[in-house]
């Protein structure tokens, strides 16, 4: 216990919090079971957690109710050893960029393919697959343990309308909208469109104008009229039948979308 404790020490005094199994393994010495068995004893005590199998994260006193450290500390080194692309995406990247008005449950990242949510302690991580992630405009923020790849405001913003369902909804959405607006620019946001579904900047700029953003979404419209070539449905899943229309987003809008104030 005593040398892994010692070896926990050594990693956290170099400014590294994260760790694998065959690691400790090599730098312990020991057999295989009775490394495993320190580490056990170790996560029993709450110093060490396993968001991932063979993957370890030391946990500072100040993370031990959390059970885990903060996702933002560890998803960019275990996406690392699992050797796939990601971005923190949805309403985690949003609140990144100021957009707190909810704070999301769930730690959402986008990666190439579908893969299990995660729980580590109190940690919830969601994983939504895009397969064309690598196109996605990203920032690297900082954080207390490295840097961490997070969609840009005007990507963050398609996306929420995109994937809608994952972030409750579109009353939700256009909430979120709201906050997020201060950080977006025209021109980026129709680039980031480009990479996207037009049905995507369809919905955004009908939401942008319902939150009261008709300057910001007047270049998304230009871009709609160019490309659009049919009404989309406002909801995917909904019917369309005696739906209104919104002849500035060829939009069937069948449903009544509420922000927060």
């Amino acid at each position: 216990m005593n040398a892994a404790r010692d070896y926990l020490d050594r990693l956290a005094a170099g400014g590294r919090y994260h760790f694998t199994t065959e690691e400790a393994c090599k730098a312990l010495g020991g057999t295989a079971v009775a490394v495993r068995a320190a580490l056990r004893r170790l996560k029993a005590r709450g110093v060490i957690a396993d968001p991932y199998r063979g993957f370890h994260v030391i946990v500072p006193p100040e993370y031990r109710r959390l059970g885990c450290l903060p996702p933002e500390q560890f998803v960019p080194h275990l996406m690392e050893r699992l050797g796939e692309a990601y971005y923190v995406a949805l309403l985690s990247a949003a609140q990144f960029h100021g957009a707190a008005h909810h704070r999301p449950q769930r730690f959402q990242v986008m990666v190439a393919r579908n893969r299990k949510p995660l729980a580590c302690g109190e940690v919830r991580v969601e994983f939504i697959a895009r397969r064309d992630l690598d196109r996605t405009p990203v920032l690297n923020v900082n954080t207390p343990r490295g840097t961490l790849r997070v969609a840009s405001p005007e990507a963050t913003a398609l996306e929420l309308v995109g994937y809608a369902d994952h972030c409750g909804g579109l009353d939700n959405v256009a909430t979120v909208l709201g906050d997020l607006s201060e950080r977006l620019a025209p021109e980026p946001l129709v680039a980031a469109a480009r990479w996207c579904p037009v049905a995507w900047s369809q919905r955004l700029g009908y939401l942008l104008d319902l939150v009261g953003h008709e300057a910001l979404s007047a270049p998304l419209a230009k871009f709609v009229s160019e490309k659009a070539s049919f009404a989309a449905p406002l909801v995917r899943s909904r019917s369309t039948k005696g739906a209104s229309r919104a002849d500035r987003w060829k939009l069937a809008v069948n449903a009544s979308v509420e922000a927060d104030a």
